[in-house]
């Protein structure tokens, strides 16, 4: 049986007295050893959190007992260790970075699509554009077959996206996917006010489809980030084949770990030629330090809660 449950959640609700939910929920995870990051906005809330089951649990309990947020449910799945290092409990403006006024995805939602039915459409040959809202570096790891990327760095881009987008899409069927669904649910709200009429997105995100769909069935092609210390995960989410570099965040593959340029904590093949050699220095020394502490079984200064 796995050590550990992980959970991610988000609501698009409206909250207040945040500073006070913030107190109350850092004391809570503290309490029950949970680790992981949880996002506070007046628009809602976003979560990544594992621990015990009894822990998880107790923290959604906690939250369902929040108006607004009474019909929270999550996505679970296990791990035999626990992929988080630290504990962050934030406020911040928004949930997920977009910066376009008047976005409102908890007042106008869009229509969700189930991953079974998304299956549906594909196989009966629907004429329908699939949309992947993430960053390039997701979808270099996997994305559907003749899927139409944004072709952004960072969320914040796809507003400016959008603008690219081909006129004729308007009058065309959308399927907006991105990992969880909470990215979708915004660019959904975005495209609708931009004129886009027939906008889906999929439900539960990517992850819902690979746990949903059999592999053998599946249209999808690669591995999926994910924000925590699997990196990756494939159909029935099983765990995929990339590590991530700690010096850019970036997820390396197999291939790049055999380069001469990978050096794990200190580069690899997307950031060597990005770094001088006092950062990478830097990194090194930052190594041997998370190396020291966990030797004396002590949390590293950059493990701990901001």
């Amino acid at each position: 049986m796995s050590a550990f449950i992980n959970i991610s959640v988000y609501k698009f609700a409206p909250l207040a007295d945040l500073p006070e939910l913030r107190l109350r929920l850092l004391q809570l995870t503290k309490a029950h050893s949970l680790r992981g990051t949880i996002l506070l906005s007046p628009e809602g809330i976003n979560l990544f959190m594992a621990g015990s089951p009894e822990g998880v649990e107790m923290l959604l309990t906690a939250l369902r007992q929040r108006p607004g947020l009474e019909t929270l449910t999550a996505k679970y799945s296990e791990s035999a260790h626990q992929p988080f290092t630290r504990l962050l409990v934030r406020l911040k403006k928004e949930i997920i970075a977009f910066g376009v006024d008047g976005i409102d995805p908890a007042g106008r939602p869009t229509a969700k699509l189930p991953a079974r039915t998304l299956k549906q459409w594909l196989d009966e040959g629907r004429p329908v554009t699939l949309l992947d809202t993430r960053n390039d570096y997701e979808v270099r790891l996997g994305t559907f077959r003749g899927a139409l990327p944004a072709g952004i760095g960072h969320f914040r881009d796809f507003p400016a996206a959008v603008a690219k987008l081909p006129a004729a899409l308007k009058q065309q069927p959308i399927v907006m996917f991105c990992t969880g669904g909470i990215r979708c649910e915004k660019s959904t709200a975005l495209l609708r006010a931009r004129g886009f009429d027939d906008i889906h997105h999929l439900h539960g995100g990517i992850l819902r489809y690979l746990e949903t769909v059999p592999a053998d069935q599946s249209r999808w092609n690669g591995e999926c980030f994910v924000f925590d210390g699997r990196v990756a995960v494939g159909h029935g989410l099983a765990p995929g084949t990339h590590e991530l570099c700690h010096a850019c965040r970036m997820p390396v593959s197999a291939e790049d770990r055999a380069s001469p340029l990978y050096v794990p904590g200190i580069s690899c093949p997307h950031c060597h030629d990005e770094r001088s050699d006092a950062q990478r220095a830097g990194y090194a020394e930052r190594e041997r330090q998370v190396a020291r502490a966990a030797e004396l079984g002590i949390a590293h200064l950059g493990d701990r809660d901001g």
